[in-house]
């Protein structure tokens, strides 16, 4: 049977709702996925359904993780947060990886990831670390903007078999302090960490560019993607 995955739901503070880029949906069932839209609830029992459902789980992009997460003040610089959506997916990350359910982060997802097992953010990269890599890209974004580094060594690499890539990039925030629990699996030109990994899990891997502005079944992208699902297998 085909692995279901969980989609965090994006959120629209203006106008109150929940929402979602049919892209997201599109790398997992192009690639042989079934996609599930989470509703946005803090509540627990609601979420623990989900949890047992899905096969494995996909990690949006969207708002900044708030800083209190990782225990600062927030900056001006720092973008707008949704306190109901870090509290779910914190809540669903933690279970998600205390049952070893596969785990596929982007953008947002990576940044999440690592504060919630202990790291830290730049709140705006911009202001906070100079770089000649522009990591905020202008639309369209299905093009590479700059390139990423990737560790032979690493989960990425497994999948994708090559020491570079070009990706697209559009985000303010980065990892700042890596967690001792992830491990680097690519970096810009600049250092900053592009892509991460839990080498004691079944899958747990997380990129800060966007696959989804790609087309779903790009090389890239189908590596990616059927690997992941490769994990999420069901066994009835």
């Amino acid at each position: 049977m085909s692995a279901i995955i969980g989609v965090m739901p994006l959120y629209d503070s203006e106008k109150e709702s929940i929402w979602m880029l049919p892209n997201y949906l599109e790398l997992i069932e192009k690639n042989g996925g079934i996609p599930l839209i989470l509703p946005l609830t803090n509540k627990q029992e609601t979420l623990d359904y989900f949890l047992q459902t899905c096969d494995g789980f996909l990690f949006t992009g969207g708002q900044d993780v708030s800083p209190t997460l990782y225990g600062e003040a927030m900056r001006e610089t720092c973008g707008e947060s949704c306190v109901l959506r870090d509290e779910m997916e914190t809540y669903c990350l933690q279970q998600a990886l205390a049952l070893d359910k596969p785990i596929l982060g982007i953008c947002r997802g990576l940044q999440l990831l690592n504060v919630v097992l202990g790291g830290t953010l730049y709140q705006d990269l911009p202001t906070e670390s100079s770089s000649a890599c522009q990591h905020q890209m202008i639309a369209p974004y299905n093009r590479a903007q700059h390139k990423v580094t990737i560790l032979p060594d690493s989960l990425l690499f497994t999948i994708l078999g090559k020491t570079q890539v070009g990706v697209n990039s559009y985000h303010h925030q980065g990892i700042k302090r890596l967690s001792p629990q992830l491990k680097i699996a690519a970096t810009a030109s600049d250092g900053l960490i592009e892509a991460v990994y839990m080498s004691n899990k079944r899958f747990v891997l997380a990129v800060q560019w966007h696959p989804e502005f790609f087309e779903a079944v790009t090389k890239e992208n189908q590596h990616l993607l059927r690997y992941f699902l490769g994990r999420c297998v069901r066994t009835t």
